[in-house]
């Protein structure tokens, strides 16, 4: 501390304007604001370790065959017991995440990609509003399931085209809701100033317009990821989706069903896990749509 010579007046010293934020306090006020998101997030995380890390998490080959040791019940050597053709249940679960997963986030991304800018256009273009909203709902009024299996029989199976058949069943409910958004925002003051100052369209549309539609539609992702998950383990029990040799939560319930009064535990297991994993994309997208939203907010 510098010594001040006698007689001169020293200012003192002023509050700090702009306190340092901490982000950890923060992060975790967040989370104790909206447990479900915490909960939801951390069930989510770990399916994903698990799927990534699944060489090493004590699994063998999922296909792997030993017809001496079919149906063999859950024991410390096979933790979930084996199939009807002897292979790994444990393992085949553990690699079955791979696929769900990769189903539910590959068909949230593509279809809200794609589905916001079909929705933008219809929402701010007026005359494209009735030629691809009637295209919209000539899709939705076929029920998804039933969409992705005509998609399905005209193509070979594998994960990439259950991905795309999901894809084009879910991309109108994405479109509709952004549409349905834009509809009111185009209405907005800022908009209309935006216009009156000489603003080509497209800016508009991508400076004022899309950075309004993320929060409900990254909502909306939330849902479509945990129903592609269903709709892939649906197709795969039916024998529509992935090819029986890829270890899939549907294609395990598929081969355990004619076994379930007997062996219950080869449709138990994926189903848990399938379960586990769906509860966790719903609970985070609650979660993320109640802290979304202002009315929800504590002392409104």
């Amino acid at each position: 501390m510098t010594s001040v010579p006698p007689g001169i007046a020293v200012a003192p010293e002023l509050p700090e304007l702009l306190p340092a934020v901490n982000l950890g306090r923060g992060a975790v006020g967040f989370l104790r604001r909206h447990p479900a998101v915490a909960v939801g997030g951390t069930l989510l995380l770990f399916m994903l370790l698990i799927a990534v890390f699944a060489p090493y998490l004590g699994t063998v080959d999922p296909t792997a065959l030993a017809p001496a040791r079919r149906t063999r019940p859950p024991s410390a050597e096979h933790w979930f017991g084996t199939d009807m053709l002897g292979r790994d249940l444990y393992s085949r679960v553990i690699y079955g995440a791979r696929v769900s997963l990769l189903v539910g986030f590959s068909v949230a991304a593509f279809s809200s990609v794609i589905g916001l800018a079909i929705g933008l256009v219809a929402g701010f273009v007026r005359w494209a509003d009735a030629v691809l909203m009637r295209v919209m709902d000539g899709l939705m009024s076929i029920p998804p399931i039933l969409l992705a299996v005509a998609l399905m029989a005209l193509t070979r199976g594998s994960v990439g085209n259950v991905i795309l058949a999901i894809t084009i069943a879910e991309i109108p409910r994405v479109s509709r809701l952004v549409r349905s958004v834009v509809l009111s925002l185009r209405e907005q003051p800022y908009v209309d100033a935006a216009v009156a100052a000489g603003t080509r369209t497209p800016m508009i549309m991508l400076r004022h317009i899309l950075p309004n539609t993320l929060a409900p539609m990254t909502v909306q992702a939330t849902y479509i990821c945990a129903s592609a998950m269903i709709i892939e383990a649906i197709l795969s029990f039916i024998g529509a989706g992935t090819p029986p040799i890829t270890p899939s939560w549907g294609n395990i319930m598929a081969e355990g069903r004619a076994l379930w009064q007997v062996k219950p535990f080869i449709v138990f297991f994926p189903a848990v896990f399938l379960s586990i994993t769906v509860l966790s994309v719903n609970l985070l997208g609650d979660g993320w749509r109640d802290a979304l939203d202002p009315r929800m907010a504590k002392g409104l």
